[in-house]
């Protein structure tokens, strides 16, 4: 059997640049481990767009409830969200640690067939009102997209890479258990972000990847 060929470091589909190991890296998010703590850790908020920004300011009435007393006065005094010190519009944060939209609970989860609830997890306020058909709008495509990292580049080419963080290196073994790839674990939000025929033109790109022995 012949050796796998080395993948270029940056691939192109359509106009977005990745990162190779977006294709071959495994990872699978483990909440009965992290609990959310991506939510929590770290210097600043999630990054957003304006147009993401006018998305959350019609979602708060409708969350409000459901954040703590720090949040709703994060947010009374600045507003959904700010600009940190690299430049970037990111959600508003707690004591320089949770998302404003955080708030702990218990987690019903089913894993191997059996139901577990684990304790204390960081939730999405505005992911909860959202499956609760509140709210139309989820939560920013950068926390979906996570731990995949956007950054536009210029004339409309996206560049997206994987950000390694040792919150999530439970995710990475999971991942490798059940031998789930980057590209395949975040099918939904890469669907969300890029649409359905920009992921399909990705597969057809891996596949060809493989057949000429790169993956």
């Amino acid at each position: 059997m012949s050796e796998k060929k080395i993948l270029p470091p940056i691939l192109q589909v359509g106009d977005v640049l990745l990162s190779s190991e977006i294709l071959t890296e495994k990872f699978c998010c483990d909440l009965t481990v992290c609990k959310g703590q991506c939510c929590v850790e770290g210097d600043a908020g999630a990054p957003v767009t304006m147009e993401e920004i006018a998305e959350i300011e019609e979602c708060v009435d409708a969350v409000w409830q459901d954040l703590s007393a720090s949040a709703q006065s994060v947010i009374d005094r600045q507003g959904v969200a700010y600009t940190d010190e690299e430049g970037d519009l990111v959600t508003s944060i707690v004591r320089g640690k949770d998302c404003v939209f955080t708030y702990y609970d218990s987690l019903q989860l089913t894993a191997d067939g059996l139901q577990l609830t684990v304790p204390d997890c960081c939730l999405c306020a505005l992911e909860k009102a959202y499956r609760e058909g509140r709210t139309r709008f989820c939560k920013p495509i950068s926390c979906a997209l996570y731990p995949i990292r956007e950054k536009l580049v210029g004339d409309g080419i996206v560049a997206l890479n994987y950000n390694r963080w040792a919150v999530c290196k439970m995710a990475v073994a999971k991942g490798i258990e059940q031998n789930l790839r980057l590209y395949e674990f975040l099918q939904e939000p890469l669907i969300r972000r890029f649409g359905e025929s920009w992921y399909q033109e990705l597969l057809e790109v891996v596949a060809e990847l493989k057949n000429q022995g790169y993956l």
